[in-house]
């Protein structure tokens, strides 16, 4: 079974914190790819900055170039919305049989993870890697102690997409928090102005 991250995220945009995690996981863990998966619209979040699927998948392509172990998978796009985890797992492993995927989360993303749609069936046929990021108030004992649940010392995200965006568009072009290839596309296209 080849062993495969999924990362999703609306990736908008694409930043260093995100590759940093994403290499961590190929490189320090037994994962042989780990999938950036776009999102379209998370059920969590509002939706009124979102830039187009097109355009974030474009600039996730860009900043992928020179990682192989690195992958866009926009699969999540094409499904129904809202988008649900549960939803997307289920058409990837009816896709790809023979892969073992694992989830990538932030430790943030686990205090409000009981709400997801069928959570109990993702903790049951599915390992979650899970890194540091944020605040994070575990209040479940399902989740701390959960034998599928695993903590990784992986680079903690110290930017958000959020920031980046409000840093744009003060004119802030964020120096060293964005691949240059993405930054330069951004700018091409006037994005999050």
């Amino acid at each position: 079974m080849k062993k495969v991250g999924l990362f999703f995220g609306t990736f908008n945009p694409i930043h260093n914190g995100h590759l940093k995690v994403a290499n961590y996981f190929v490189e320090k863990v037994e994962l042989e790819e780990v999938w950036l998966v776009v999102s379209p619209q998370s059920p969590f979040k509002k939706i009124e900055s979102l830039i187009e699927n097109a355009q974030r998948l474009a600039m996730v392509n860009l900043a992928l170039k020179d990682f192989p172990k690195l992958k866009v998978c926009d699969d999540e796009i094409n499904l129904s919305k809202p988008s649900y985890t549960i939803n997307t797992l289920v058409h990837l492993k009816n896709k790809f049989p023979d892969y073992d995927f694992i989830l990538i989360l932030g430790q943030d993303i686990l205090s409000y993870f009981h709400e997801w749609k069928n959570y109990k069936d993702i903790l049951k046929n599915y390992k979650i890697y899970v890194y540091p990021r944020g605040k994070s108030h575990l209040t479940l004992d399902e989740l701390k102690e959960h034998r599928n649940i695993h903590f990784f010392t992986a680079p903690k995200i110290e930017i958000s997409s959020t920031e980046v965006r409000k840093m744009i568009l003060k004119g802030e072009v964020p120096v060293n928090l964005i691949p240059k290839m993405v930054k330069d596309y951004i700018a091409i296209n006037k994005l999050f102005l």
